[in-house]
């Protein structure tokens, strides 16, 4: 019989894989919609305004979360919340970029760096549904 403080790492265990695969999840989303993108906007010579890059960024991101997180078996309110996380940065920068506190460089920075933490957050929203097997 497993003790109270196994099940507890183990469960911790499950939570900071899935958060790992959801790293991987968006890593993959990024390199295949995002080289499909880059190919596209290549044939045709088009450009994506700094927004748009940032949009199409957590767009891809978030299609391979929601991708993987469906086949992992969670419902859709779980896989939603960590999709929007990826573009809440979005509704905080775009401001801060359009008065010029930040630059499009920052931009981008900034939005990794904010999505991890929300990620975070999220699951903890939902600590049951991340830390069983």
């Amino acid at each position: 019989m497993q003790d109270v403080s196994t099940k507890r790492r183990g469960g911790w265990g499950h939570f900071a894989r899935h958060y790992v695969e959801m790293l991987i999840a968006m890593a993959a989303g990024m390199l295949v919609l995002g080289a499909a993108v880059r190919g596209v906007l290549a044939l045709t010579g088009a450009e994506l305004s700094t927004e748009l890059a940032s949009v199409e960024m957590a767009f891809d991101m978030s299609v391979g979360m929601l991708v993987w997180m469906r086949i992992r078996g969670h419902g859709w309110p779980a896989t939603l919340e960590m999709c929007a996380s990826m573009f809440v940065p979005l509704v905080l920068l775009f401001p801060l970029l359009w008065a010029g506190v930040i630059t499009a460089d920052d931009l981008m920075m900034v939005e990794h760096a904010l999505m991890l933490p929300l990620m975070f957050v999220v699951m903890l929203r939902r600590r049951s549904e991340y830390t069983h097997g």
